[in-house]
């Protein structure tokens, strides 16, 4: 999803959509239609053209008006492009990807140019990229997608940000300290209408000591700050599940299991606080810990997670790690990908920015030594997002 050459990728293909715009684009289908293998008529012979003009379908394809199997797999092509369910039928969510403009494509990809330009990120080797409209990660080695999973990363109203920073570390059945916002709304109404909710939620008060608080001592109203902090304990309870990525940032954001395993099977993933859940996340950790000269596989992760105990596991070298947010990019082999601008971002940037980005450039640093060591003892985020 994101690479050095990423960016001039982007900017060659503006030149074949500001092309594909001059020439009148492409046609839009009815919104209420649905079609399938074996229809045909004036709106197949619509959606053929459409494919072609895209590049989903040769060019000599809209001579026919028939949905044949070229037109199932041009809308398979589509659909992996827009990242909806390929099933090779035309229904409610692909008309709407199909329907929007050319001048809408070209502003996100002119958007995902101005987000680039402004990311000091330096590549390397090894390196990890979260995309947060698609919601997937990727682990990259040698230019080569090695992992690829799903992720749940942060709702509209609490969005996970674009960053850059470096993977320090792995930890085993972590605690989580849950961040003051959540304490003062979700943990405070909780707390108001079952007193005994941080006990079912293995939830302790620790003062400024570490020392523990009773419940019953607190105000619940929560007219003031906090001046306490909620941990909950390690243990399949936990909101960040049996494993976290340490990636120490301003923003105390990271990458983490969950013990809602369930969401990963939605195609809408955004319902986390701005952290990023990662489905199957022990082998991303395994294939973070490679290079732990104490061999934390697979088999050794889930050993440790079994153990019970809290194990923090320091990277020799620190990965290199981005969240980035496009909504349009281009693939090494040319595939003209488009996500959903679910936090809106596409919208608020300035166009006199995005058109010194479309028109300007972007100069990839890549690392030729390996990224520096990480330090004995990480100081860990302290976790002010979370879930």
């Amino acid at each position: 999803m994101f690479d050095e050459d990423t960016f001039l990728r982007i900017k060659q293909t503006l030149l074949s959509y500001a092309d594909i715009q001059v020439r009148g684009g492409w046609p839009a289908l009815p919104p209420d239609v649905k079609l399938a293998s074996g229809a045909s008529g004036p709106e197949v012979a619509l959606l053929r053209k459409h494919l072609v003009i895209t590049g989903d379908m040769p060019a000599n394809a809209e001579l026919s008006a028939s949905y044949d199997d070229a037109v199932v797999e041009g809308v398979k092509k589509f659909q992996l492009r827009h990242g909806l369910d390929a099933s090779g039928s035309v229904g409610p969510q692909t008309v709407k990807a199909l329907n929007v403009p050319v001048p809408d494509r070209i502003k996100q990809l002119e958007a995902s140019l101005e987000r680039l330009r402004g990311l000091d990120f330096i590549f390397a080797e090894r390196y990890v990229v979260v995309n947060i409209p698609a919601a997937f990660v990727e682990a990259i080695a040698n230019g080569k997608v090695e992992r690829r999973y799903r992720v749940i990363v942060g709702k509209v109203d609490k969005p996970s940000p674009a960053l850059a920073a470096y993977i320090t570390a792995v930890d085993l059945n972590p605690t989580w300290t849950v961040p003051l916002s959540i304490t003062k709304t979700e943990i405070a109404n909780h707390m108001r209408r079952d007193p005994s909710y941080l006990s079912r939620m293995h939830m302790r008060l620790l003062g400024a000591h570490d020392e523990e608080i009773s419940p019953s001592s607190v105000d619940w109203s929560m007219n003031r700050s906090p001046n306490f902090t909620v941990r909950q304990d390690a243990g399949t309870w936990n909101a960040l599940g049996y494993l976290k990525i340490d990636m120490p940032n301003r923003y105390s954001v990271y990458m983490h299991d969950t013990d809602a395993r369930k969401l990963f099977a939605d195609d809408y993933r955004f319902d986390s606080h701005g952290c990023t859940r990662v489905d199957n996340v022990r082998d991303l950790a395994a294939w973070v810990l490679q290079d732990n000269p104490a061999g934390w596989d697979r088999a050794a992760i889930d050993a440790g997670i079994a153990a019970g105990v809290t194990k923090i596991i320091n990277l020799p070298h620190k990965i290199p790690v981005a969240w980035v947010y496009l909504t349009g990019w281009v693939t090494r082999d040319g595939t003209v990908q488009f996500r959903d601008d679910v936090y809106k971002h596409d919208e608020r940037l300035d166009p006199a920015n995005i058109a010194d980005a479309a028109a300007g450039g972007f100069v990839a640093r890549v690392s030729q030594t390996p990224p520096p060591p990480a330090p004995d003892t990480v100081a860990q985020a302290s976790n002010l997002d979370s879930r």
